[in-house]
């Protein structure tokens, strides 16, 4: 059931009091509008600045320009099958008196085949009111409303369009995630800017996307580049990932494969589980949305939960797509100093992770085992767990080919294996670090090229995590040997994985 159709059943059954949570106020109201001059149903709107208007029907508009006037006019109105948008009026739900007046007209309604719709960005409903309301939310718009929304554009004269068939679909998949307006816009700037619209603007459409999933403060778009070269070691992370790679094709479901959920990736810091995150985005060609966890959080009541809950809309409108939420375990350490929030934003995330329908992949990144609640961890959230652990020799000698092509440098003008023997212990992140400390060296010694020597050096003055951190280390490796996680790595020799084998008996 779309928007429209479930509303249209709610004045059918005669609620009388609905909520509409959405950002879109304008779409929202042409929605009713459409509907209720379908139906044949008076509607008038009403907000603080210009009092009543006339949206569908005629007749003689009330006069109110207070809140309290305004819901003694609708109640004495004559029109039967009314239906009153109201504009705004979460503003005044603080007002004890207003609050006790919509209840009270709510429940008289009910006689009189009349409706209130409540217009609002939040969700939050007073409790007096929960037992009289129904809260609807209206979602962004699909790819058929924004392709709409284009074709308007396109029928003024002025407008030249020069798409092709493949590049106007295009354009409206890289829409998806914006509001109505905000598409209306974005087309329009696509136009203006070079005087004709054509496949060149997509990548526009989607930088302008970037700038307003940015702006929604929770969610931010990666442009990734990394690919599984740009990452060392991590074998049968590689494998696992490689295996799923058309898993979010119309092939894979006809095929009667379900798109999976996601990975959860712990392990020590520094190991890459941020970097393997961006490569899975490179990897599956999918856009990376980072979830911030704390932008989430707001200082009014039910602003936490309103947040949440567009943040998610938003990732399933773009779907599909990787969430990544980092540091999970900082991100949703909940207690009970903020008045339950935290818990309430724990909990939708955990529920829309089980049951989410959209193609979303989560890969949450955790480096605190202890930090993490057991609900979290548990199958149906995520597909596998994997365990990054310190990289052995043969990963490690793939880092340093890595980071020292990014550095335009040839591997072979360094004695790689050396290299990765001095740095047992090390992860990927103390690696890079001591790269570039040679490449200072180096720079300034006159500018010279920096050596095997040099990095050697760098090595040397480094203190790694597992001598630093030895002890949450070994806690780490603790929890991973006793089965609660897949290696991410492929181990080379039996010995080099022991202390696994050996915990597992």
């Amino acid at each position: 059931m779309d928007f429209e159709q479930q509303l249209d059943i709610y004045l059918r059954a005669r609620f009388t009091l609905i909520v509409l949570a959405t950002v879109e106020e304008e779409r929202a109201v042409q929605t009713v509008q459409a509907l209720c001059e379908r139906a044949k149903r008076p509607a008038l709107t009403w907000d603080a600045g210009d009092g009543f208007a006339r949206l569908a029907g005629r007749g003689t508009l009330p006069t109110a320009r207070d809140p309290l006037t305004a819901l003694d006019a609708l109640l004495q109105s004559g029109e039967e099958n009314a239906v009153f948008v109201l504009k705004d009026f979460h503003d005044f739900w603080g007002d004890p008196r207003i609050k006790r007046k919509l209840r009270n007209a709510a429940q008289q309604l009910k006689q009189a085949r009349k409706a209130i719709i409540v217009t609002t960005p939040l969700t939050k409903v007073p409790e007096e009111l929960k037992d009289e309301a129904v809260v609807v939310e209206l979602a962004l718009p699909t790819a058929d409303a924004l392709s709409t929304v284009l074709e308007r554009l396109t029928e003024v004269p002025a407008v030249k369009v020069r798409l092709t068939p493949l590049g106007r679909e295009k354009l409206v998949q890289a829409a998806l995630g914006l509001t109505t307006a905000q598409a209306q816009r974005v087309f329009s700037k696509a136009v203006v800017r070079e005087g004709v619209l054509d496949d060149r603007d997509i990548e526009l459409v989607m930088e302008e996307k970037k700038q307003i999933i940015r702006e929604s403060e929770a969610l931010e778009f990666y442009s990734v580049t990394e690919t599984p070269d740009d990452v060392g070691g991590l074998g049968a992370l590689k494998a696992w990932l490689r295996l799923r790679e058309r898993a979010f094709t119309q092939e894979a479901r006809d095929y009667g494969l379900p798109a999976p959920k996601g990975i959860a990736l712990i392990g020590i810091p520094g190991a890459g589980k941020s970097l393997t995150a961006k490569m899975i985005g490179g990897l599956w060609r999918l856009p990376l949305l980072r979830l911030d966890v704390g932008a989430l959080f707001g200082g009014l009541v039910g602003e936490s939960e309103t947040r949440t809950r567009r943040a998610l809309h938003l990732a399933e409108t773009v779907a599909p797509c990787i969430v990544w939420i980092d540091e999970m375990e900082k991100a949703l350490a909940h207690g009970n100093t903020d008045s339950g929030a935290s818990t309430r934003v724990f909990g939708a995330i955990l529920t829309w992770m089980q049951e989410k329908v959209a193609s979303c992949f989560v890969v949450a990144t955790a480096n605190d085992i202890s930090a993490m609640p057991p609900e979290l961890l548990r199958k149906g959230r995520f597909d596998e767990v994997f365990f990054l652990d310190l990289p052995n020799q043969q990963e490690r000698e793939e880092i340093f080919t890595v980071h020292i092509r990014k550095r335009k440098r040839l591997p072979q003008d360094y004695d790689i294996p050396r290299l990765a023997q001095a740095c047992e212990g090390y992860v990927g992140a103390e690696i890079e670090q001591a790269i570039i400390d040679a490449m200072y060296i180096g720079f300034n010694d006159g500018g010279r090229e920096f050596t095997t020597d040099d990095v050697l050096d760098a090595l040397r003055r480094l203190v790694p995590l597992s001598v630093s951190q030895r002890e949450a280390v070994a806690g780490l490796r603790a929890w991973v040997g006793e089965g609660r996680a897949q290696l991410a790595a492929l181990p080379e020799t039996y010995q080099e994985w022991e202390w696994l084998f050996q915990k597992k008996e």
